[in-house]
């Protein structure tokens, strides 16, 4: 249960400070990609304080035997890049620069009524289903 609330607690501050930083409305997003036009770098300030937020913490973190509520750390092994990596990328770029949403902010935009969301949410679990049944069929 405490993981539960954990869980809930971080995507709750999380869902906040996208809301707070404005990263909800797309077009914020499309006007940190607009390089030619009206260039907002606000988005570059919200990735800016996150990783000094990582910067900081991690190494910290780091020290420590275990997670406080897990048995142990679950770190990335993998280092290599691989076909189905670099089209995932591929698709989450030009999803987010098409629609202006990525999932995290989709999903905190959400009680905010943007129409467009709506769609992009219901898009993206049909794509996650999608991929499921795709991966099934491959095996």
């Amino acid at each position: 249960m405490a993981r539960i609330v954990a869980a809930l607690a971080c995507g709750l501050i999380f869902g906040v400070g996208l809301a707070i930083s404005g990263m909800v409305n797309p077009a914020k997003v499309l006007g940190f990609l607009d390089f030619t036009g009206r260039w907002d770098p606000s988005l570059a300030l919200v990735m800016a304080g996150g990783l000094v937020v990582y910067t900081l913490a991690f190494p910290l973190v780091r020290r420590k035997a275990k997670p406080l509520l897990a048995d142990a750390f679950q770190l990335p092994s993998r280092r290599d890049i691989d076909p189905r990596l670099v089209v995932g990328a591929a698709l989450f770029g030009v999803g987010w620069g098409l629609a202006g949403f990525c999932p995290g902010p989709a999903l905190t935009a959400l009680p905010f009524g943007f129409h467009k969301v709506y769609i992009f949410v219901g898009a993206m679990i049909a794509g996650s289903l999608a991929f499921g049944l795709w991966e099934r069929f491959r095996k």
